[in-house]
């Protein structure tokens, strides 16, 4: 899973607008804090994890419901034909997915270095 705080950062400034290059950083006053997610929330809930961070980070002001609304998550990577028609940008992961060990090959297992041998 990618990290929700950077997700939440990267939505949380398209949503506000500040990626556009009219925006202007004096045209608009906000006061933003973070805030930490509680423990208690499962780690199957990933959509509501990420919703919640964004939520955290936008300003909280009037228009932070109608940002909220621009957002849309999906769990899988096929999203709904109305959806990809109007698609403007897609945000790119921010950080590479590491391979699980079944996906390298035995000659890259044998170049990996050891940190220790088995008896």
């Amino acid at each position: 899973m990618q990290p929700p705080g950077k997700i939440a950062t990267m939505c949380a400034v398209r949503l506000k607008g500040k990626h556009k290059p009219i925006y202007h950083a004096l045209s608009i006053r906000e006061h933003s804090s973070k805030s930490r997610l509680p423990s208690s929330i499962i780690k199957t809930q990933k959509l509501y994890i990420v919703k919640l961070a964004v939520y955290g980070m936008l300003p909280r002001n009037l228009l932070r419901p109608n940002m909220m609304q621009r957002l849309h998550l999906f769990a899988e990577d096929e999203l709904p034909e109305d959806i990809l028609a109007n698609l403007t940008e897609e945000l790119p992961q921010p950080r590479d997915i590491p391979r699980t060990l079944s996906q390298y090959t035995q000659e890259e297992k044998d170049a990996f270095p050891r940190l220790w041998t088995p008896y």
